[in-house]
């Protein structure tokens, strides 16, 4: 994984397009402790990028303690 010095302190998406009459596009908005970054998406990459977190976060570890929906002990 790429070594990065700067992480986004808040994360936030919304599809009401950029600028407003664009409702084609999702922008994505990374903030961090520089300033705020804008990224906008097509539907397609949209949806790749929500796959692929999907997928990583059903393998990352659940705190001790919590258990996923629908698992038992």
């Amino acid at each position: 994984m790429t070594n990065r010095s700067t992480s986004a302190d808040f994360v936030t998406a919304f599809a009401t397009g950029w600028p407003e009459d664009e409702s084609d596009i999702m922008v994505l908005s990374l903030t961090t402790h520089k300033g705020i970054q804008d990224f906008a998406l097509t539907a397609e990459q949209a949806l790749l990028i929500a796959k692929t977190m999907k997928q990583t976060a059903a393998r990352l570890a659940m705190p001790k303690g919590v258990r996923r929906s629908g698992e038992t002990r």
